[in-house]
């Protein structure tokens, strides 16, 4: 029996843990300077990739699938997300309104590589690159595996693996949207871009349409980030 089929005795682990070492290597990103933030993030990129190329023949979900409704949702949150914006639409100064937080003595710089290594440097695309493709083709299978697959059967029974994807749960559906959405600095935008993936996955019992509208939105959000200089979505 072969590494990946010793997978399969652990599926919660096989749909967790790639989550969690994403989370860690995010973390990571610009605390040993500057330009750690893209070399981290192009370390997050390539062990995400080596990571679903081992555990894909494992979960069986993550696979890729193409619909109408995928690429309508996937497009709709795109615009939604570069739409809805406002102070109290961001958690950055969320925080501070409500009075739980201070504001930060030094704003946190953009991701934005032109910065750092000159615009239309090698190393400038380099990572504009990555980040974009990292996002479209990396994220989706990680976090939709964790978030609808994992997490949102998970909130309803332990025994999450015989729950089908299709099976409605009023607490599951708004426990991750909420906690999707509040992984992102725009969190009114990201709990209603997790409800909207989510629907997805109810409407299709299965989540590769999940993936393919997630894929859509931070491609389209990439190509906005870079084309209009608007790198505070990123």
């Amino acid at each position: 029996m072969g590494p990946p089929e010793k997978f399969r005795n652990h599926p919660t682990a096989v749909r967790l843990l790639p989550f969690v070492i994403f989370v860690l290597l995010t973390a990571a990103q610009g605390e040993f300077g500057a330009a750690s933030a893209y070399w981290f993030y192009l370390a997050k990129t390539l062990a995400g990739l080596g990571m679903i190329f081992v555990l894909r023949p494992v979960i069986a979900e993550m696979r890729w699938a193409f619909s109408w409704e995928a690429v309508a949702v996937g497009v709709g949150i795109f615009f939604l997300w570069i739409g809805v914006s406002g102070e109290w639409t961001i958690q950055s100064s969320l925080w501070v309104k409500l009075g739980l937080s201070h504001p930060p003595r030094k704003l946190a710089t953009a991701w934005n590589p032109n910065e750092l290594f000159g615009t239309g440097s090698t190393l400038a695309w380099l990572f504009i690159a990555v980040r974009i493709l990292g996002s479209a083709l990396v994220v989706p299978p990680i976090e939709e595996v964790f978030y609808r697959s994992f997490l949102y059967r998970y909130v309803a029974q332990h025994e999450f693996l015989s729950m089908p994807l299709n099976r409605f749960c009023l607490k599951s559906f708004f426990a991750t949207a909420f906690i999707f959405g509040f992984s992102h600095n725009e969190w009114l935008a990201g709990i209603l871009c997790g409800a909207a993936y989510q629907w997805l996955v109810l409407r299709k019992n299965r989540l590769g349409d999940a993936m393919t509208a997630h894929a859509i939105t931070n491609f389209l959000l990439g190509v906005w980030v870079v084309t209009r200089g608007a790198w505070q979505f990123w």
